[in-house]
C-alpha cells in the first residue's frame, strides 16, 4: 500500500506525469534509495517489453546514478526525472577509451545509448560524461584493439553523453542537460530517418558537441562550447530536405570559439539566435576532410540573430535565399521535419513527403535472407553452396529466415565480403535503405570477428576446428581487409556507409597490418613468405586441413603483397616487408616446369594433372617447407611428398598445388610499385 499511496501523491502534486491522469502514471520507479521498484536505470529499462502501442515512464528519483545506460530494440519509451539539476547519470570514459574495450562500432561509448528504439523521450535529466573535466591531461593506456597495443587518450578527445543509432527516430528531449568536455557530446546519428526535437536544454562539450544527423529541431537551448573549431555540425546528406533548426538558442564558450561546421551535405536554420561577444568572427564553414562533393551548395541561413558587441557580417538575415523563401513565423518544428512527424500540436500539421517507390534488386534481396544475425553470411548451408542467381520458392525463403541464429558466417570463399561489395553497390543504384544497413552489418561482423592482435579466423562465432586459425588461405583475412580499408579511406560508394563505422575500420586495418607484418615467416633470420594460416595466440604457421600443413605458400603470399603495396606512404617496415616477399618469391620459382591437365582414362578421376617441363615457362608451389623451401605436396593422409605423381589422383586434380600466381606480382605491379617509391 505503501507505493500506491507514493504513486498517488505523486500524480496529484504533477511531480509526475504533468496531468492529473491515471494514464500518465510511471510504468516503473528507479529510487537509488530502493523505495521504488529498481534501484538502476538500466534495470528498469531491461524490465520492459519491447513494444508497446503507448509511451512507458520510467520514473526517476533524484540522485546521481553512475551507470551507462543502453537502451536497445524497445519503443514508446520516456525515461523523465523528478528534476533535471537533480537527476544525474554520469560516466567518466573518452569513445577512444571504450573503443579499446571492443566497442569499435561505437554501441556503448555514451552515458546515454540508444538504438533501435523510435519514440524515446527524455525529460528532466541530467546525462554527463565527465572525462575531460576530470583528467589531469592526455594519457596513454593499453589497447588490444590498436595496433600498438596502446592508444592515447586526449583530455578534449570525443565524450559521447548522447549516442543515438539507427532505427532511433522521432526522439523528443526536453529540460535536459547534457555536458562533456570533448567533442560529440550529443550524437544523434541516423542521417536517413532520424528526427530529433529539444527543447529547453543545455548542451556543453568541445568540437562538433551538438552534431545530429538526418532532421533536427532546438528551441530555447543553451549552448556552451569549449573548441575553437565549432560548437555545432549536421549531416544532411541522405535527402536534400534534412536539416538543423535552432530556434532562439543562446550560445557561449571559451574565447574565440566557432560557431559550426560540416563535413558532409548539411542544412542549417538560425533563427532569433543569441550570440556571445568574445565568440570568433567565422561563419559556419566546410571543413575539407569531409568526403563527396557538395552537389547541394553552400546552405547556412540566418534571421534576427544577434550579438553582443554587434553582429558580424556574415550573420545577416538571409532566410529569403532558402529554398521555398521560408518566413520565420513558417519555421516550425512540423515545418522542419516536412510532415514526417507533426511533433507539435500546436503548430500546423504537414502533409507527408510523398513515398517513393522502393526499388530492389533481387540478388540483394536474397542476400537479405541468408544474412545471419551475427551480420555475417555463410558460404554453403550444409554441403549445397549458397547462390544468389536463381529465384527462391515461399518455403525455401522459410527455411533460410528459420537458419537466421546459425552460427556459420565466414569470410572463406569470399563470403561476407562478396555480399557487402554487392550491396553496398546496389544501395548506391537503387536507394535502398535496406541494402545499405545490411552492409554496415556485415562491416560490423569483420570488426567483431578481428583478434585483437588484427588476425581475421576463418568463421565466427564458430571456432571449432581449425576454423579460429588467422586464415589467409584463399585470400580470406585480405579481402576482409581490403574491404574495411575501402571505408576507412572512403573509397567509392562507402562514402554511403555510417560514418560511424569509419574510425573503428581505420583502427581494424592498422591492426591487421601490423598482424601482417608480424607473421611474416622468418627463415634463419630473413624475412620470407606468408603461411596460409597460423595459430591465433603464437602467430606461427598452423596446420590446417590434413592436405594444408604449416608451410609458406606461394599463392596466399601474393594477395598479401598486393595489398600491402597497395598502402599510400609505406613505412619502412612495410617496404622491407614487401621487398623480401618478392625476393622470396623470387628465389623459390620453379623455372622450365609448367602444369598440365590431361585425359588419363586410368586414373580413378578420368584424367590426371602433371608437372612436366617446359622450355621458358615458371611455376610455384603452393606449399615450401619452413626450413629449407623445397616444395612439398601433401595428401589427405598428411604426409609430406616431393612430387605431385606421389599424392592421390582425386586431390592431383581437386586442389591447386602449382601455379603461375606471383608471375604479374613480379613482372609488372612490383616493378611498377618500385618506381613509385623511388626505389
Amino acid at each position: 500500500m505503501t507505493r500506491f499511496f507514493t504513486v498517488l501523491l505523486l500524480l496529484v502534486t504533477g511531480v509526475i506525469g504533468g496531468r492529473n491522469s491515471l494514464a500518465y502514471a510511471p510504468t516503473v520507479r528507479v529510487a537509488q534509495d530502493g523505495s521504488g521498484d529498481f534501484r538502476t536505470i538500466q534495470a528498469a529499462l531491461n524490465s520492459l517489453s519491447a513494444h508497446a502501442d503507448q509511451q512507458r515512464i520510467v520514473y526517476i528519483q533524484n540522485g546521481t546514478y553512475p551507470e551507462k545506460v543502453y537502451l536497445d530494440g524497445k519503443d514508446h519509451v520516456t525515461l523523465r526525472g523528478q528534476s533535471e539539476k537533480g537527476v544525474v547519470i554520469t560516466i567518466s570514459q573518452a569513445r577512444d577509451a571504450a573503443r579499446c574495450e571492443g566497442n569499435l562500432d561505437d554501441w556503448g561509448v555514451a552515458t546515454l545509448n540508444l538504438r533501435n528504439a523510435p519514440d524515446v523521450t527524455l525529460e528532466k535529466l541530467t546525462v554527463v560524461n565527465s572525462y575531460g573535466f576530470n583528467a589531469a591531461g592526455d594519457v596513454t593506456i593499453p589497447c588490444p584493439a590498436d595496433a600498438s597495443g596502446q592508444k592515447k587518450i586526449s583530455k578534449t578527445g570525443h565524450q559521447m553523453a548522447l549516442r543515438t543509432f539507427p532505427g532511433t527516430t522521432r526522439l523528443v528531449v526536453k529540460n535536459c542537460t547534457f555536458r562533456a568536455l570533448g567533442g560529440d557530446t550529443v550524437s544523434p546519428w541516423d542521417v536517413e530517418a532520424g528526427l530529433y526535437y529539444f527543447k529547453d536544454c543545455t548542451l556543453e562539450g568541445g568540437v562538433d558537441f551538438y552534431c545530429p544527423r538526418g532532421w533536427a529541431y532546438a528551441e530555447n537551448c543553451r549552448f556552451i562550447c569549449h573548441s575553437k573549431s565549432a560548437a555545432i555540425w549536421h549531416d544532411g546528406s541522405a535527402d536534400k530536405d534534412s536539416k538543423t533548426v535552432l530556434v532562439n538558442c543562446r550560445f557561449e564558450g571559451d574565447d574565440q570559439f566557432k560557431l559550426g561546421r560540416f563535413h558532409r551535405e548539411a542544412q542549417f536554420y538560425l533563427i532569433g539566435c543569441r550570440f556571445p561577444k568574445n565568440m570568433a568572427d567565422t561563419d559556419i564553414y566546410w571543413a575539407e576532410s569531409g568526403p563527396g562533393a557538395k552537389q547541394w551548395g553552400r546552405r547556412v541561413y540566418y534571421a534576427n540573430a544577434h550579438r553582443r558587441g554587434g553582429n558580424y557580417a556574415w550573420m545577416a538575415d538571409n532566410l529569403a535565399t532558402a529554398e521555398g523563401s521560408p518566413t520565420i513565423k513558417q519555421i516550425t518544428p512540423n515545418w522542419t521535419f516536412g510532415g514526417r512527424w507533426n511533433v507539435d500540436p500546436k503548430a500546423p500539421a504537414l502533409p507527408a513527403p510523398p513515398v517513393v517507390a522502393v526499388q530492389k534488386d533481387s540478388v540483394a534481396e536474397r542476400m537479405l535472407l541468408y544474412q545471419r544475425s551475427v551480420g555475417g553470411w555463410p558460404k554453403a548451408v550444409g554441403d549445397v553452396k549458397v547462390k544468389y542467381d536463381h529465384p527462391l520458392t515461399p518455403a525455401q525463403k522459410a527455411t533460410i529466415l528459420d537458419d537466421k541464429g546459425r552460427n556459420d558466417p565466414t569470410i572463406d570463399n569470399n563470403a561476407t565480403t562478396r555480399e557487402i561489395r554487392y550491396l553496398v553497390e546496389a544501395a548506391k543504384r537503387t536507394g535502398n535503405l535496406a541494402y545499405r544497413r545490411a552492409a554496415e552489418d556485415g562491416i560490423r561482423y569483420l570488426l567483431k570477428m578481428q583478434y585483437a592482435n588484427g588476425g581475421f579466423p576463418q568463421y565466427y562465432p564458430d571456432h571449432s576446428n581449425y576454423r579460429h586459425q588467422i586464415t589467409y588461405n584463399d585470400n580470406a583475412m585480405i579481402q576482409a581487409m581490403q574491404v574495411l580499408r575501402d571505408l576507412a579511406e572512403q573509397r567509392g560508394d562507402y562514402t554511403l556507409l555510417d560514418q560511424g563505422l569509419v574510425a573503428p575500420a581505420r583502427t581494424a586495418v592498422a591492426r591487421g597490418i601490423d598482424c601482417i607484418l608480424k607473421t611474416q615467416y622468418v627463415q634463419h633470420g630473413q624475412l620470407t613468405a606468408w603461411a596460409a594460416q597460423y595459430d591465433e595466440k603464437t602467430l606461427q604457421p598452423a596446420k590446417a586441413r590434413a592436405f594444408e600443413l604449416a608451410s609458406l605458400s606461394g599463392d596466399e603470399t601474393v594477395p598479401i603483397v598486393e595489398f600491402l603495396m597497395d598502402i599510400k606512404n609505406p613505412s619502412p617496415e612495410i617496404k622491407k616487408s614487401i621487398e623480401a616477399a618478392v625476393a622470396w618469391l623470387d628465389k623459390v620459382k620453379l623455372t622450365g616446369y609448367a602444369i598440365r591437365d590431361v585425359d588419363d582414362p586410368k586414373q580413378p578421376s578420368g584424367r590426371d594433372r602433371l608437372i612436366v617441363p617446359e622450355s621458358g615457362s615458371t611455376i610455384w608451389a603452393r606449399f615450401y617447407d619452413l626450413d629449407t623451401n623445397r616444395p612439398i605436396y601433401v595428401g589427405r593422409d598428411s604426409q609430406v611428398h616431393y612430387s605431385l605423381a606421389e599424392i592421390e589422383n582425386e586431390r592431383r586434380v581437386g586442389y591447386g598445388y602449382a601455379g603461375t600466381w606471383p608471375a604479374k606480382l613480379l613482372n609488372r605491379e612490383y616493378p611498377k610499385w618500385k618506381k613509385q617509391q623511388g626505389i
